[in-house]
């Protein structure tokens, strides 16, 4: 955990997880995605101190490349814990992150199903990697609900 996930919540009783998952066209190790592996490092350390960013999940080398989900190699896993849906939106469509996401064709498989999903944690708590997978899958069996939905679907935070 972030040593300041608790320190900039203040009386935020709720904040916002997300996952998204990716489907890489080729291993990590390949060539063809070196562009991906190249822009993790500065976009991780562009998220690290986005407006509301509060948290992500990594391994101790600064990343999430190697946490498996669905026992799928070729499956990229991103979780993160933000504020706010706008601070979450400021930063995925902001310059910081904009070319990664013009370029996701070139390294990872086109969705068939839903790949992101949104749901509010009470502040203070780090959501796990299990928690988030099962929250994706409810979304794709369900559609949006207030325990899993999407950006275009939206469900305020529990009072």
């Amino acid at each position: 955990m972030a040593a300041h996930y608790t320190d900039n919540l203040g009386a935020m009783e709720h904040v916002l997880a997300q996952l998204n998952v990716a489907r890489l066209l080729y291993p990590l190790d390949s060539p063809e995605v070196q562009g991906f592996v190249d822009a993790l490092d500065p976009v991780n350390a562009a998220a690290d101190v986005a407006d509301g960013f509060v948290w992500r999940l990594q391994t101790e080398d600064g990343d999430a490349t190697a946490i498996r989900v669905f026992d799928d190699d070729l499956l990229i896993v991103n979780l993160s814990v933000w504020e706010t849906l706008d601070d979450l939106k400021a930063f995925v469509f902001g310059d910081d992150h904009r070319e990664v996401l013009r370029r996701r064709r070139e390294w990872f498989e086109r969705a068939t199903e839903p790949h992101l999903v949104l749901w509010w944690v009470p502040a203070g708590d780090t959501p796990s990697i299990e928690e988030a997978a099962d929250r994706l899958l409810r979304l794709r069996e369900n559609g949006p609900a207030p325990d899993a939905f999407t950006m275009r679907t939206t469900f305020e935070a529990p009072s």
